[in-house]
């Protein structure tokens, strides 16, 4: 089973906690020995799910947007995301140089049609910039690839 990730970055920590939570749960129900988590890994939902599926003992794929893209992540967040591409069995690229929306937004394309479901870490809400969240869910929807949406009750962002 192949499993994307998509969802907001910058929540806040209640709500990261409980995001977390679902992320782990939502993962544990496949079996390890067939998981594939295909993932940005951006920090937030990204990352957490890569994380959670290395943990489960499932196979993290990586989907690179722009050869800028690690750069333009939070200094906080390179080692993990250094980290997390050094466990990822395949790395995907989009052949894109800078870090730009467009970029995201087909790295997203990419990770969609290598999944065979995706979760979403969304409000429900439309994305506040091309290559959003929402955005990837309706091309999700529009490429037939089923959506599960994890947002946690009364949660904002």
């Amino acid at each position: 089973m192949r499993v994307g990730i998509t969802g907001h970055r910058g929540l806040g920590a209640d709500v990261e906690r409980r995001v977390r939570e679902m992320l782990v749960e939502a993962v544990s129900a496949y079996d390890a020995a067939e998981l594939v988590g295909v993932s940005c890994i951006a920090d937030g939902p990204d990352a957490w799910f890569a994380e959670a599926v290395v943990e489960h003992g499932g196979r993290l794929e990586v989907v690179i947007p722009a050869a800028g893209y690690r750069d333009a992540l939070p200094e906080r967040h390179h080692v993990t995301y250094d980290v997390l591409l050094g466990q990822a069995s395949e790395v995907h690229e989009t052949g894109m140089g800078e870090s730009t929306s467009e970029a995201h937004m087909a790295g997203s394309e990419i990770l969609v049609g290598l999944s065979d479901v995706l979760l979403a870490v969304w409000d429900g809400k439309p994305a506040r910039g091309f290559g959003g969240t929402a955005d990837v869910v309706a091309y999700a929807e529009r490429s037939g690839t089923p959506v599960r949406v994890l947002w946690p009750e009364c949660a904002t962002r």
